[in-house]
Parts: C-alpha cells; structure tokens; sequence
C-alpha cells in the first residue's frame, strides 16, 4: 500500500519494486539477496532510494526473529550499503513500535525503547541507516487507506463489517492514524529537501485503536456493533504491543508545505474510493 502510493506520487520517474512475482511493471527483488541489490541498484542508479520495504507482521516477528532479522535489518544493512555505494539518498520507513508507548506521541528525538522484536529490529535498522551521510528515517504510525486485496486495518474492518463479523479491537492501545496519500505527499517533499535526520510524517490526531474503528465505521457507513472493544491483555498476542505509542508530527508538519490530514479527512479520500468501486459496474 505505502509502495504504491509513492509510486503514484513520485511519477513516471520512479521505479518500483516487488518480492516473488512481477506485476504491474514492478521490478521483482529479494532485499535480502546482498547482490541482487547491488546489481539493480548499480543499473538504476537512482537519486533516492525509498525503502518501505519490510516484514511488518508484528507477532510472526516475534515468533520468527530469525526471519524478522533477516528481512529488516540484514535487508535495510543491503540496500543501505548499496545506496552508499552509488552515493544516493536514502529514505527507510520505521515505526512507531521503536517506543515502549509509555509516554506517547513520540517526538522525533525522544529516546527509543522497543518492547517487541519488530521494534528492535526496526531500530537496529534505522541505526544502520542513519550511518549514511544522506538519509531520511521516515517513522509512521497506524497506516490506513483504500487497498482492495490489502490487509490495513481499514481493509479488514470494511470485510468484517460487511459480514457482520465480530471484530476485536484493543481499547487500551493509543496511536496517530496516518492516511497513506498523505504521507506519501509529505515523504515526496521530505525526500527532496535536504533535510537529513528523522521525521514523523503521520496524522495529528491521538486516540485509541477503538475508536478510530468506530469513527471509521461511521463514515463508511457500517454499523459498529460488530467491534468488540478488548484489552491488550485479553487479546493475548504473542508481541507485546506500546499502549500509549504513536509519533508526534509537529516538528515535521512545520517543515512541511504539504498538510498531514487528520482522521475526518484521511477516512472520507478512504470513503471516495470505496464510493467509486461500488458505482463501477
């Protein structure tokens, strides 16, 4: 989802990426195979590499931290590694979970402390990458947007409220909801500034997972008494999870042209395009 809307905002001179198969004129690729790396990248020689690229499945991380490290840190070491080899700029998205959410939002300097593997692997990566003389860290937070076939938690909540399928949401856990168009707009003009450092390109509101679900159900249209609110205790994920996490944007709004839109209005882009699909025939 995230790859697609920066292809979309970068344009015709940007190529695209994807793991196993080809499809839509996406370039196939293995972050984790150093030399397939290192030859794609040596061919393309692009000016800026945006590596959003990751195992994110927070509890299959957990529960495989072989293959978590593999993908997001010996993964991030590639391309890392290639970008300085061709002297380009590189732009890693990271997450929120690199925060123990105890004291959230987090600003873009407050100290990390992971409580999961994927979070510590996120931040070994960003480590990795903030080695380089040019760089971005882009965090984001709780992603959302319209992907037909994608796994978002907007994408899930529409099937399950569709089916009136009892859906358990934690209560308990807080974060920044960012709409995926614009931080792909935000991370365009970030990536070329020549800014270098971290930044939080996510939206400005803070509330609890439950109640973006109802809100979203709202503008969407579907009845909310299919969301099950739940701890994160009684939900007994393998990975434990930052309750009060999320990243504060204000810093990075203020270096920003561009506006990091809010829960109201990420949500109904999200209800346009859900409009549009059930009007095609």
């Amino acid at each position: 989802m995230v790859g697609g809307a920066l292809l979309k905002e970068f344009g015709a001179d940007a190529v695209g990426t994807c793991w196993r198969t080809a499809r839509d004129g996406l370039v196939p690729l293995d972050i984790t195979d150093a030399r397939q790396v290192d030859d794609l990248l040596a061919a393309l020689r692009p000016r800026i590499i945006l590596h959003a690229a990751a195992q994110s499945n927070v509890d299959r991380c957990e529960l495989q931290p072989e293959e978590s490290y593999i993908v997001n840190v010996e993964g991030a070491r590639h391309v890392a590694s290639a970008a300085a080899r061709i002297g380009a700029r590189l732009v890693y998205f990271s997450s929120d979970y690199v925060f123990d959410g105890t004291a959230g939002p987090y600003p873009p300097d407050a100290q990390p402390a992971p409580l999961n593997v994927y979070g510590r692997h996120k931040l070994e990566a960003e480590r990795i990458v903030a080695a380089l003389k040019d760089h971005l860290i882009a965090r984001a937070c709780g992603v959302y947007g319209y992907h037909p076939g994608g796994k978002n938690f907007i994408m899930g909540l529409i099937a399950r409220g569709k089916r009136r399928e009892p859906m358990k949401v934690p209560s308990d856990q807080w974060g920044t909801p960012t709409f995926v168009g614009s931080l792909a707009a935000a991370v365009r003009e970030l990536a070329l500034s020549s800014y270098v450092g971290v930044v939080h390109p996510v939206g400005p509101d803070y509330l609890s997972r439950i109640d973006f679900a109802r809100r979203a159900a709202d503008v969407l249209g579907l009845s909310a008494d299919f969301l099950e609110p739940a701890t994160t205790s009684e939900l007994r994920q393998p990975a434990r999870r930052p309750l009060r996490g999320g990243v504060d944007n204000r810093s990075t709004q203020a270096r920003l042209r561009t506006r990091l839109v809010g829960v109201a209005e990420g949500l109904a882009a999200v209800r346009r395009r859900l409009d549009q699909d059930r009007a095609r025939p």
